[in-house]
């Protein structure tokens, strides 16, 4: 049967303290779902706890409202101990209507709370959910085993708004500040942030404030007098080293990377770019900081956008493009192009779900090999990964030093899961940040030897010869170059040289970057979990859950995925299994194959989903097994 809280009186309201909880909230794409985990996230990162999010946008951006496909989530995991992930399953599941119940049950932990607006069970909303006739799963068994607590979000709302002068329009979509108020109250946050949110918000709407915060405050008081539920619930600050903090998502953190690596050069920030989901908000981030000087070009295409990008660093500044998989097969020719110039050039890829437009909201890591062999004629990158949201500032700025530095084009690889997931960040001080090292060729007088473009340096790097530079003048385009003049050359044996040397600069960035660390664990053992991009936390707990249960097993998360870590083959044959979960077919897992002849065990996972440490865990005891 169906447990249904209700406290007879407030002397019976028991305070739970939880070490982490997470709650999903789900609705249709037009409910402010991603409003309203936005707020409860912030509010949480104020009071200290540590979080992880995952929202997950509809599959059809304009979806039907009430259908499965329109539904849209954001699961938030907070607590007062450390996390590196949104959650396996949530403890409190908040549906809007049917869809949004029928969609994400199966995420809510079996025992925990569902609350539901009944006025999103209506006819028409099981039907366009695909219920059948007559069936209700608030009533009829379906919610067997869970905690279930209705209200009519959309009647109360209604009625706390009905002398607002609101039309029905604007009163329904103050319904998700009731959800958020009522969720304040059952786990003891305060209004205040999004109070101070909401005035900042509508400052020339002054009446849309006003009836936002009479219905949050509906939410809260519904909880405190209504005997809403049996339990209240308090979860602590979190241990975590004194710093000033703030929460970040993932593109932001991207763009602010960028931003950092042009600050501490000096050099200007170009990014030429063409909009796409989910790598926008980079473009839209960046926009922000004209401050910093930085130019931002919204192209009429994506080839136009790296092109402009190309110009920009040729002609001696940071050039950046962001898209994500359909938008870099666009760019695939010009990002030959900046490999046959040797230019610096950082490439954003924010992965999402399968080929052509596939699934654009979803999240996935299929584009490594794309990153690494997308391209025609011998053209290698380097390729880094972030591994988390806040990693993304550290990976952009990675990306821009090594581009500058040796002088090449830089794939970053992100995914839409850390892109649009958020977690703290603790600020970091521009004079704490590595210095990156910039030389621009110098200029040359007529009594100097001629300027040779392709003459290279220890690291095998050519220099930056920037137009306009007295003496520097050389030719510049697609076309095979001569070793050392830049000339235009057919000359077989130059052609194999040029090959060969380009590689062999890729190749020595191995020796300016870390060597592989183990995250956790012992240098050997039966297990070794080798992790890349964001599959980091999943794995990283999966680990931890593991090792605490006396297994021999080690985690490993590789950053650099071209050139690899120059240790990284020793590192795992150390190990009597390598275990590799992957949001793929299976891509990095041929590389660790191919160049170590380690039989790695594939894990993988393609359902535009981010792995949950269960299917880890579970996966290593089979192979302990």
């Amino acid at each position: 049967m169906i447990e249904r809280c209700f406290a007879r009186n407030m002397g019976q309201i028991e305070n739970q303290i939880k070490d982490e909880v997470t709650i999903l909230f789900a609705g249709d794409s037009g409910d402010g779902i991603q409003l309203t985990g936005g707020q409860f996230t912030d509010t949480a990162a104020l009071l200290g706890n540590d979080i992880s999010t995952f929202p997950n946008f509809p599959a059809e951006i304009r979806a039907p409202q009430g259908t499965v496909a329109g539904v849209s989530g954001f699961q938030l995991h907070f607590g007062s101990i450390e996390l590196f992930t949104p959650g396996d399953h949530a403890d409190v599941l908040v549906v809007m209507n049917a869809a949004a119940l029928k969609s994400n049950l199966d995420s809510l932990k079996k025992g925990g709370i569902v609350v539901a607006n009944i006025s999103g069970f209506d006819k028409k909303n099981l039907r366009l959910a695909k219920y059948e006739d007559g069936v209700n799963p608030l009533n009829d068994g379906t919610l067997d085993g869970y905690k279930i607590h209705e209200v009519d979000v959309t009647k109360i709302t209604r009625e706390t708004l009905k002398e607002s002068g609101l039309g029905t329009k604007a009163v329904d979509r103050s319904k998700n500040m009731f959800v958020l108020g009522f969720l304040y109250w059952m786990y003891n946050r305060k209004l205040d942030n999004t109070i101070r949110f909401l005035e900042k918000k509508f400052s020339k709407k002054p009446e849309l404030i006003q009836s936002n915060i009479a219905v949050l405050k509906a939410g809260y008081y519904y909880g405190d007098t209504a005997e809403a539920i049996a339990s209240r619930f308090e979860v602590k600050p979190a241990n975590i080293k004194a710093g000033t903090y703030r929460n970040i998502m993932g593109n932001e953190a991207t763009a602010i990377g960028l931003i950092a690596a042009s600050q501490k050069t000096g050099l200007n920030l170009f990014c030429g770019t063409y909009p796409i989901t989910p790598a926008s908000d980079i473009l839209h981030f960046l926009s922000k900081y004209k401050n910093f000087g930085v130019k931002t070009v919204q192209a009429e295409d994506e080839i136009a956008g790296i092109c402009a990008a190309i110009g920009a660093s040729f002609g001696g500044a940071l050039g950046i493009t962001t898209s994500s998989g359909p938008g870099i097969a666009l760019k695939g020719e010009a990002i030959g192009l900046a490999n046959i110039y040797e230019i610096p050039l950082v490439i954003v890829n924010v992965q999402r779900g399968g080929p052509s437009t596939g699934l654009p909201t979803k999240t996935e890591q299929a584009d490594l090999f794309q990153a690494l062999y997308g391209r025609n004629g011998e053209s290698p990158i380097p390729v880094i990964a972030a591994q988390s949201p806040k990693d993304c500032f550290s990976a952009a700025y990675e990306a821009c030093r090594i581009a500058i530095e040796h002088m090449t084009p830089v794939f970053l690889l992100t995914d839409g899961y850390i892109a649009n997931g958020s977690e703290p960040w603790e600020v970091i001080k521009s004079e704490d940040l590595p210095d990156i090292e910039v030389k621009f060729a110098e200029p040359r007088e007529l009594e100097d030897p001629a300027f040779l473009p392709y003459k290279r340096n220890e690291k095998l790097v050519r220099p930056w010869a920037i137009p306009g530079t007295k003496g520097l003048a050389h030719r510049i385009g697609g076309l095979e170059k001569d070793f050392e003049t830049g000339n235009v050359s057919y000359d077989p044996e130059n052609h194999e040289r040029m090959v060969k040397v380009r590689q062999a600069k890729v190749d020595k960035i191995a020796d300016y970057i870390p060597e592989q660390e183990l995250d956790a664990g012992e240098d050997t053992g039966d297990v070794l979990l080798l992790s890349w991009g964001s599959t980091y936390g999943a794995v990283k707990t999966a680990a931890k859950i593991l090792i605490n249960e006396g297994e021999k097993v080690s985690h490993a998360h590789v950053k650099y995925l071209n050139p690899l870590p120059k240790n990284l083959g020793e590192l795992v044959k150390k190990f009597d299994k390598v275990v590799m979960p992957e949001m793929n077919n299976g891509q990095f897992i041929k590389i660790i194959r191919e160049k170590f002849l380690v039989d790695a065990i594939g894990l993988n996972k393609i359902k535009g989903l981010p792995f949950v440490t269960q299917e880890i865990v579970k996966k290593v005891n089979e192979v302990l097994a």
